[in-house]
């Protein structure tokens, strides 16, 4: 297939989605790899001295091709899955992994890293520069490059099965998700759901030809039907389907049980092959963090201070549940639902009331108008070609007009889509001679789409979502590193990388910020401040059973890879209940199998990391605490923000931008406070 025919192979511009096919697949893989094969061997050849210019820059073009096009595949497989794209992503995996873990262990390229590291051009070079060849030595070691040649082979061959164990993991969850459909004729069964939820459901159910509703397991539909739902026959089946996927309750086929142990097991092989003690200790290398004890002590701290909360949370939860609602017997399947209406008790309001106040359309202009006002930019929309008719794209400009960014934002839920919310780069800020290549990013959620001419309704808790993805995007789009390596989130320690966009959810609690971003579906109504000042009543609601939740996910996660044995007699779930008798407050039947959709640490870039967005929100937190000392939308504290923290990319350690910023380093006490912790 000749390159100009092949829309994977054109990186003239934006992604060429309408023409993307899945037989361009294959043909711009092999391609790539065989022309990136082939300039390897020339650089290495070269008997000169290796220098930026002759050697880093050819091999980061050439990687940066590859990273593109690939990128364009995986995206339209997490966004647009389909049976004959499935089939060519899986085909391709393999040899995409393979080749960067060639690299990683490519002797002649290592080589010439270091004799570059030890010339006398290297402290001539800029520091992102200095940097990004820090980080290549860094990776070599960490990808084997020192490892005897039996070795190298072995842990290259871990490599790329863990990287198809990985995406079998995200395939069968999506499929779990998809298999489970109830239809539900009679109405009284879904008494409590709000309007929107009814509507979404029952064109869900006209789009198969049938009356009555559709319920499925995306998130949309679930967690409406947790909340709201008076029928507990009917959240108990849900909540069994949900919290069983992927595992032996379902199709053998999809049960992602015998992948987990597969996995935890090649992760102890490769650090140990490595020359480290656990995985843990593997991926906190280029972490902030430095050992798995220091980030242990953290959590245990974390767990200290927010336990106590959370059993008072609980107890209260449990008496209004017997007293109020006649749940003697509370379960996980009636928590989100007794929750909501506790609630709605202390606090004389509810979701379904403050819902209508937020249309998707006035929420969006909010958050722009909140990014123009702290940065003193313009988001505008444009055209480009996109992978589903609802994506829309819009520019990132500065005041003068001059263009900065684009991205795309894809914000509903549908079958072919995988479940949460993530930014993704398409494109990333760079220096190309004389020009600069500006930065492109996918913005995805899962919110329920507009259903017969009315906009999406966002929940609070889905416009902090919004908020927190876009945060990662600005991370991405306000770089203004110009080497590749450092350029927006690369480079940028992982356990830091959510600080952008945690520190964005503060926002939503803004009353300077919401009034501007809400308006009632029907009558147009901003917000009443009275309902505001009820939500920020109980912005601290349950706040230490929320906490102590996401500890029992990192605390899981970090052991499980630190000081866990996968051959030995503890089973992953029970290592899971006994972190949840250290820290949890909540006991979910025998029958959940939360790990096995545990997609952050399985299938993401977040094992022995899931602690990172704990560690990020005490930075998050501490950050925002000078725009409280200084005024919220404060531009003056917006571009120092910027030109400390978003625009550094990785072109240096995450502690020196936030003590660039905060003037100290950070503290706990801002995350507790904002936790009602305190």
């Amino acid at each position: 297939m000749l390159t100009a025919m092949n829309p994977l192979l054109d990186f003239s511009g934006l992604p060429r989605f309408a023409d993307i096919r899945p037989e361009h697949v294959t043909p711009a893989v092999e391609q790539l790899l065989s022309e990136n094969r082939a300039l390897i061997a020339r650089l290495t050849a070269d008997p000169a001295a290796p220098s930026w210019e002759g050697f880093v820059a050819p091999l980061e073009d050439a990687n940066e091709r590859l990273s593109r096009a690939w990128g364009q595949v995986s995206h339209l497989h997490a966004v647009m899955d389909s049976p004959p794209l499935r089939a060519a992503y899986n085909e391709n995996l393999p040899k995409v992994t393979q080749y960067w873990a060639e690299l990683a262990q490519h002797e002649g390229l290592y080589r010439k890293y270091k004799a570059l590291a030890e010339s006398d051009e290297f402290p001539r070079l800029s520091a992102p520069r200095r940097r990004v060849i820090e980080h290549e030595l860094r990776d070599f070691r960490l990808g084997g490059a020192e490892l005897p040649p039996e070795q190298k082979a072995r842990f290259r061959a871990i490599q790329e099965e863990l990287a198809a164990l990985a995406a079998k993991f995200e395939e069968n969850l999506l499929d779990a998700t998809n298999a489970w459909v109830k239809y539900v004729d009679d109405p009284t069964q879904l008494a409590g759901l709000p309007p929107d939820s009814l509507q979404l459901f029952a064109a869900a159910a006209r789009e198969e030809g049938r009356e009555g509703y559709k319920l499925t397991l995306q998130a949309p539909c679930y967690l409406a039907v947790m909340q709201f739902a008076d029928d507990r026959a009917l959240r108990e089946e849900m909540y069994h389907a949900y919290v069983t996927r992927a595992s032996e309750y379902g199709p053998a086929e999809l049960d992602n049980t015998p992948l987990i142990h597969r996995i935890l097991r090649l992760r102890q092989e490769a650090a140990r092959l490595l020359g480290y003690p656990s995985y843990a200790h593997v991926s906190l290398v280029p972490k902030m963090a430095e050992r798995p004890e220091q980030v242990l002590d953290f959590l245990a701290e974390l767990a200290r201070r927010a336990k106590p909360y959370a059993e008072r949370d609980m107890q209260q939860l449990r008496a209004f549940a017997a007293g109020e609602l006649k749940l003697a017997d509370l379960q996980a399947w009636d928590i989100a639902y007794a929750s909501e209406k506790l609630r709605q008790a202390r606090y004389a309001f509810s979701e379904q009331e403050v819902k209508p106040y937020f249309p998707e359309p006035r929420v969006l202009a909010g958050l722009f108008r909140l990014v123009e006002t702290l940065y003193g930019l313009e988001i505008r929309p444009a055209e480009a070609p996109v992978w589903h008719e609802s994506v829309r794209f819009y520019e990132l400009r500065d005041r003068s007009g001059g263009l900065i960014g684009q991205f795309y934002l894809d914000l509903y839920a549908r079958a072919s889509k995988r479940g949460g919310a993530w930014m993704d780069d398409a494109i990333t800020r760079r220096r190309k001679g004389d020009t600069i290549q500006l930065p492109v990013a996918y913005l995805n959620c899962n919110f329920a789409p507009p259903v017969d001419g009315r906009p999406s309704l966002l929940s609070h808790d889905e416009v902090i979502t919004l908020f927190h993805e876009f945060g990662h995007g600005l991370h991405h789009l306000l770089t203004r590193m110009e080497e590749l390596g450092v350029s927006g989130i690369n480079g940028v320690e992982w356990d830091a990388v959510e600080l952008p966009s945690q520190f964005m959810e503060n926002f939503c609690w803004e009353w300077e910020v919401l009034r501007h971003m809400t308006a009632h579906v029907d009558t147009g109504e901003p917000l009443p401040r009275a309902l505001f000042d009820k939500m920020l009543a109980a912005k601290n609601f349950q706040a230490g059973m929320q906490m102590v939740r996401q500890l029992e996910f990192a605390l899981f996660d970090m052991h499980l890879h630190y000081d866990y044995d996968p051959d030995g007699p503890q089973g992953v779930l029970e290592l899971l209940d006994e972190v949840r008798r250290q820290v949890a407050v909540i006991f979910p039947p025998a029958y959940n199998r939360f790990p096995n959709n545990f997609s952050h640490i399985f299938a993401g870039g977040y094992a022995a990391g899931y602690y990172s967005y704990k560690w990020a929100e005490v930075l998050s937190a501490d950050a925002y605490s000078l725009f409280e000392e200084n005024g919220v939308l404060n531009p003056e504290v917006g571009h120092r923000f910027w030109s400390e923290i978003l625009a550094q990319g990785g072109a240096r350690p995450a502690i020196e931008s936030f003590r660039a910023f905060r003037g100290r380093d950070p503290t706990i006490d801002a995350l507790l406070r904002h936790n009602g912790l305190v």
